[in-house]
């Protein structure tokens, strides 16, 4: 399992932007850097979807919902990958999950809370 810490989320009015950050604090760089790694996020009472996800080389992939607004990009020298959120909607709002793929690892979440 890879240790990963999510930060970033906050409230925000629609039209607004969000940077999310995750971290592997505790992972050594061979084990972080060859994964895809992806953010998931889950509504209330829905379930957990695919929101963006970045190969080792920096191939990305987006839910149709986010394309053109949202970014997901990585520093593998710093063990970290980030989604810049833009044009913020409030079907957005939801809790904000970072995954790393070869280990199945996932973060705590963080909330993002988009006012309308």
């Amino acid at each position: 399992q890879v240790y990963l810490v999510e930060s970033g989320g906050g409230s925000v009015q629609a039209g607004g932007s969000l940077r999310l950050s995750c971290k592997a604090p505790r992972t050594i760089t061979s084990v972080f850097n060859p994964s895809p790694m992806a953010w998931y996020r889950q509504a209330p009472g829905k379930q957990r979807d695919l929101v963006a996800q970045i190969t080792r080389d920096g191939r990305t992939n987006y839910a149709d919902s986010v394309k053109g607004r949202f970014t997901i990009s990585r520093d593998n020298s710093r063990k970290t990958i980030y989604l810049q959120m833009n044009s913020l909607l409030p079907e957005d709002t939801a809790v904000y999950y970072c995954h790393h793929t070869q280990t199945m690892s996932w973060g705590q979440g963080t909330q993002v809370t988009v006012q309308g």
